[in-house]
């Protein structure tokens, strides 16, 4: 009795020593150090394959025709659970039922107004903040908005803002009021301010990407830390045009932040500066494009940055917050921020002062280009504490093996004539493999980590891109009709997305048949308010925006001649090049066209680098029923790793929700969800029991979309 007397005094001083404060699911990643990490262990590796759902919630706003989304990661506070839909609407749910408390529906707002347009954006969550007193908040960014609700209620909070809501295009210190700008992911709260970063449009005509922090109580803006800077700003000199901070946009924080409470320090991921893939009006290093930004949460003061890009003209935005970690090193504990990249790159750097914690290579690169005015940067960083997750170049010999032989010679005489093999090819004319390619390496949903072993854990993508420059119509002509005015417009704004035969590329879709689903009307809608990836074009003339939809629908005013709108040239906006469209290396099948594995899942040990196991994360039943083993599958959306021994990943274009051991990969459990959840699952208890919920949404690499929440639980508890 006195050994079990002594070992149970052991346990209560070592839980002293190491509180587990890892229990709730309040925010974006599971908490302000971004671990996608639970201590919950009800749910373990002996009893996992016995989950089921526990519940679903629909929200009754799935539009399958558009290919609609939900990438939100819910949170929980108390017994209710905070989720988005694919229309924007914001629920209550009663987190052990599925029960709906309340809905907010924001398009209500805007629907019958003739200043702003609702633009449906992805939504990634919601931010929650509380005085303790009995004041509770949701913030929640629906179209340009920031939106301030009653945590009870859903109501909008009166007092901030202009009722309750905050329009984002002000406060920037530039007119951007006809440019695009929403929030995909949510902001993050420190002590009495609500810090939030942006999405906007990646092209020419883009606002710039400065991150702010409102008070929470009254949404007056606190500070704003320029991320393009002004003169007399640090990294104002990185940038050749003095003037650039005028014109230039990007440089946003879009996929959320990190936030040290103790020291008082946000981490914040910068992307690539508009436009991107070609920078011959914004020559120079470009701080703070590419950045990982350590901030002073209270006041927006620069601590310290890292850029992991240069000059980027590769679309390397970061593509997540960074973890933050404790590291052993020597016998030495060293707090530290683990940041991985669309690379493949994990990079450890010390918190406080952002020195990378191990050598970093400032690699020679090609720097020939024949687009004029392009001045590429002569070196970029390659990380060497371990070897990168993904490949990083493609050889000849790396063509899928599993396409027909026909297909095969075809894709062999077409690699011919591309460029490929490094990693940092300067974009041209002839069309170039890149890899990783846009949507990564790592991609937004980010890595978990376990803070008990230091392992990392990530999914990664292994697609090839092609990326092609072409040359854009200088200047517009004298005389020309609206058919051949909308076919030049939308060669400018449109085809580096939807492609120059309109039939859609990447992740946007065909424009062939979209008289079938859109009337003049609603296509001049669409052009002005922009809809999840598509920017809004609200910067361009009225008789411009008609003259695309009538090219795209073929309307009866085609013929007739075009009235060119008076304007001033603005050349940071008329740029001579663009890209011929966002296109993946595939097969005729639609498979890719390089050899798998297309999705991995990787365990990485902090302390040391060393790749502790590598598993496929999906695959394509096509392939399986040949008796092909698993290729891995693209895949968005992040995991969780859990006390229990497990790690939840649903992301798979598959549709299954998966469950790993942690510390083998073995896979333990999968269940077939309603459709892809291309999401970050969030485990919670309430009363006791333990549970795991992920958004099923579907709609994007085209699978079929659905509105659905499920969450999972043991059976009879």
């Amino acid at each position: 009795m006195r050994l079990l007397h002594c070992l149970a005094l052991l346990c209560v001083l070592a839980a002293c020593r190491h509180p587990r404060r890892h229990t709730t699911w309040q925010a974006y990643g599971g908490g302000s150090q971004n671990l996608h990490y639970s201590d919950l262990q009800q749910i373990d590796t002996a009893n996992v394959a016995q989950l089921q759902p526990a519940w679903t919630f629909h929200t009754g706003d799935a539009d399958t025709a558009r290919f609609s989304q939900i990438q939100c990661n819910p949170i929980i506070i108390d017994s209710v659970m905070y989720v988005t839909s694919p229309t924007l609407r914001l629920y209550a749910l009663h987190a052990a039922t599925g029960r709906m408390l309340w809905v907010f529906n924001p398009d209500s707002l805007y629907r019958n107004s003739s200043v702003y347009h609702f633009i449906l954006n992805n939504n990634r969550g919601v931010t929650y903040w509380t005085d303790g007193k009995g004041d509770q908040r949701i913030f929640f960014v629906a179209s340009s908005f920031l939106h301030c609700l009653d945590a009870r209620t859903g109501r909008l909070m009166a007092g901030f803002g202009d009722g309750g809501r905050l329009d984002l295009h002000e406060g920037l210190g530039r007119d951007v009021k006809d440019l695009f700008i929403t929030a995909t992911s949510p902001g993050i709260i420190y002590k009495d301010l609500y810090i939030l970063g942006s999405r906007v449009d990646e092209g020419p005509a883009a606002a710039p990407g400065h991150i702010r922090a409102f008070d929470v109580r009254t949404g007056r803006q606190q500070w704003i830390f320029h991320t393009i800077p002004q003169p007399g700003e640090y990294g104002y000199d990185t940038w050749e045009d003095p003037a650039a901070y005028r014109h230039i946009g990007g440089a946003n924080s879009w996929s959320g932040f990190s936030l040290d409470e103790e020291r008082g320090l946000l981490f914040a991921p910068t992307g690539s500066a508009s436009f991107d893939f070609y920078g011959g009006r914004r020559r120079g290093q470009n701080l703070f494009a590419n950045c990982l930004l350590a901030l002073d949460a209270a006041t927006g003061r620069r601590v310290w940055h890292y850029q992991f890009v240069h000059h980027d003209v590769w679309d390397r935005d970061l593509p997540c917050p960074p973890a933050l970690v404790t590291i052993t090193r020597n016998g030495r504990r060293i707090d530290a921020v683990a940041q991985v990249t669309k690379q493949g790159m994990v990079w450890l750097l010390d918190r406080e002062t952002g020195q990378p914690l191990h050598a970093v290579l400032e690699m020679p690169v090609d720097t020939v280009t024949a687009l004029a005015g392009e001045k590429l940067w002569p070196t970029q960083p390659v990380s060497s504490f371990s070897k990168p997750f993904v490949r990083l170049q493609l050889t000849a010999n790396d063509l899928n093996p599993y396409l027909p032989d026909s297909s095969r010679a075809r894709l062999q005489k077409e690699w011919q004539g591309y460029r490929y093999g490094s990693l940092f090819i300067p974009p041209g004319r002839t069309t170039t493999v890149q890899l990783p390619g846009f949507d990564g390496g790592a991609e937004w949903g980010g890595p978990a980590v376990d803070p008990e072993t230091g392992w990392l854990y990530v999914n990664a993508n292994e697609m090839g891109w092609l990326v092609t420059i072409r040359d854009m119509q200088p200047e517009t002509p004298k005389t020309e009709t609206v058919m051949q005015a909308g076919l030049r417009l939308y060669n400018r704004h449109c085809a580096g997305c939807h492609g120059g035969d309109r039939k859609g590329s990447g992740n946007y879709p065909s424009l062939t048949n979209i008289g079938n689903t859109y009337t003049p009307a609603d296509a001049l809608q669409l052009i002005n308010t922009g809809r999840r990836m598509m920017p809004s074009l609200r910067h361009i003339g009225e008789e411009e925006k008609k003259a695309i939809v009538a090219y795209l629908l073929g309307t009866k005013e085609a013929k007739e001649n075009f009235k060119a709108p008076q304007q001033l040239a603005d050349t940071f906006l008329n740029l001579p090049y663009g890209i011929t469209g966002y296109y993946k290396f595939l097969g005729p099948d639609g498979l890719p066209a390089i050899a798998p594995p297309w999705g991995t899942l990787t365990a990485i040990n902090l302390n040391t680098g060393e790749h502790v196991w590598k598993t496929t994360l999906g695959e394509y039943p096509q392939l399986a029923a040949k008796g092909i083993p698993p290729t891995g599958t693209e895949n968005y959306g992040g995991s969780v790793v859990t006390a229990g021994g497990l790690l939840f990943i649903a992301a798979a274009r598959d549709g299954k929700i998966r469950a790993f051991h942690k510390r083998t990969g073995q896979l333990l459990w999968e269940y077939a969800l309603p459709a892809p959840g291309f999401a970050t699952p969030a485990v919670y208890t309430v009363d006791g029991k333990q549970y795991l919920v992920i958004a099923c949404g579907g709609g994007k690499l085209r699978t079929r979309s659905a509105d659905a929440y499920v969450a999972f639980a043991l059976p009879g508890r």
